[in-house]
């Protein structure tokens, strides 16, 4: 008997797990990026600390939003044939256990907040899951602000992150992130309606609000933005704001083509209808993108340490 309760605990458990979606937590990476470009992660450990644990707190919030999310969605998920496999619409993981994970998700990540970081990151994050709710609710199924929605939630987590780690927030930064993510939202979506038009599945179509006449314009909209991101990069670039981190800014220029490729190569997999997930995730596991992060990274170190110049 006891075997046989551990057993399903344990089935429970992982079902929890799995609707949790710890993959997505490396989104909240992103919460580092104010301090590594500010050059003051390795130098301040207890800012690197702050902006861990504010991390950590947007993963607890996100997983709860989740939960949520796949609680709302379950009747349709079960129509869906991928998605009816979730743990909550297929009935592996009960309501009850959704619903006090949630609740300590949302108490853990918010008390954290408000006992050991600035009074302002624990409005962003009330922000934050302010609009995951209402993309879950109701900015999904309605065009263009969905991927605008999209792209404020990945903005607004590096804006959470220069707060938790009180570090000032360049405005290039800023609109960097807003033309890029959202690029990445559009080639989202744009791989949704290829796969959903290859299958013709009408019905996840309407869902979201598009039609199949959309897809010649959505990549426009899109490479717009990816155009546009790069553009931000050159002119930040050539501005006397990166005098005072870089000793050879001129450097910096070679990250536009680095960028231009890896974007370029996004929207032609959604094209040829090879990228079946987010953009973000597909990432975290290419070995390409891991090379042009790799560049990236070297530019950046070579123009701060002023190697060429």
């Amino acid at each position: 008997m006891t075997d046989q309760a551990g057993t399903i605990a344990g089935i429970a458990g992982g079902a929890l797990w799995r609707a949790l979606r710890p993959h997505q937590w490396v989104k909240n990476a992103l919460l580092l990026v104010p301090l590594l470009l500010a050059h003051r992660a390795l130098s301040e450990p207890a800012r690197l600390g702050a902006a861990l644990l504010a991390a950590g707190c947007f993963c607890a919030v996100a997983s709860a939003g989740y939960l949520l999310n796949d609680w709302l969605d379950r009747e349709s998920d079960r129509k869906h044939p991928s998605k009816r496999k979730r743990p909550l619409a297929s009935g592996a993981l009960s309501p009850r256990l959704a619903a006090a994970a949630f609740a300590l998700l949302l108490a853990a990540g918010f008390g954290a907040a408000l006992a050991l970081l600035p009074p302002r990151f624990a409005g962003l994050l009330a922000l934050y899951l302010a609009l995951t709710t209402a993309y879950s609710l109701d900015l999904k199924r309605r065009v263009i602000v969905d991927v605008l929605a999209l792209a404020a939630l990945y903005t607004l987590r590096i804006l959470a992150g220069g707060t938790a780690a009180a570090v000032p927030i360049s405005p290039w930064l800023l609109e960097f992130s807003m033309f890029f993510f959202l690029s990445l939202a559009l080639v989202k979506r744009y791989a949704e309606l290829v796969a959903a038009a290859r299958a013709r599945d009408r019905e996840v179509l309407t869902g979201r609000g598009y039609h199949v006449e959309d897809l010649t314009l959505i990549p426009a909209m899109g490479l717009a933005s990816a155009f546009a991101s790069i553009l931000v990069i050159g002119l930040w670039a050539s501005s006397p704001d990166v005098l005072a981190l870089y000793r050879a800014p001129t450097l910096l220029w070679l990250a536009c083509p680095v960028l231009f490729h890896w974007l370029m190569r996004m929207w032609l997999r959604a094209h040829r209808g090879r990228l079946d997930t987010d953009p973000v995730l597909f990432a975290a596991t290419d070995p390409a993108s891991y090379a042009a992060g790799a560049l990236l990274v070297a530019i950046g170190v070579s123009a701060s340490r002023g190697l060429g110049a």
